[in-house]
């Protein structure tokens, strides 16, 4: 199987065209040698790949007819990466998770959602009639002054 179909099948990525891009870019090797897309799959390759700044290297168990259930995967593929690289994911994503501090900057658009209800909800009930906000009054018998 083709290497660009191979990480699609075991959904390492979402699109054959994206894994196959990921490959022009030097991003994927078997053993230490780059590939291209076209390059065949054998059971016992090991697979690095570059993604989200993390080397992740798999060990190929079986080849797949075709995509494969993401409960199925570990049936496939064995993972080999270092837990160094998973460390270093949590990592970033923990020092990603909120990027200004509060009072910095322009609000975001959930800062100003939750500005408009806090304050938008009692302007709206108070002035809801603006004949008796000026103090006017309606007379009935059709006297205007």
């Amino acid at each position: 199987m083709r290497i660009d179909k191979f990480l699609w099948s075991i959904r390492f990525y979402k699109t054959r065209s994206i894994a196959a891009e990921e490959i022009k870019k030097n991003r994927v090797s078997i053993g230490t040698s780059a590939v291209k897309s076209s390059k065949e799959v054998k059971e016992g390759d090991t697979i690095k790949i570059r993604k989200n700044q993390i080397d992740y290297k798999i060990k190929v168990i079986q080849i797949p007819k075709s995509r494969i259930g993401a409960k199925l995967v570990p049936l496939h593929i064995q993972d080999v990466t270092d837990k160094e690289q998973y460390e270093l994911l949590k990592l970033r994503k923990m020092s990603q998770d909120y990027y200004r501090n509060k009072g910095e900057g322009r609000p975001t658009k959930k800062d100003r959602r939750e500005m408009d209800e806090y304050v938008g909800n009692d302007i709206d009930s108070d002035f809801t009639d603006w004949d008796d906000f000026f103090g006017e009054t309606d007379s009935e018998d059709g006297n205007e002054d």
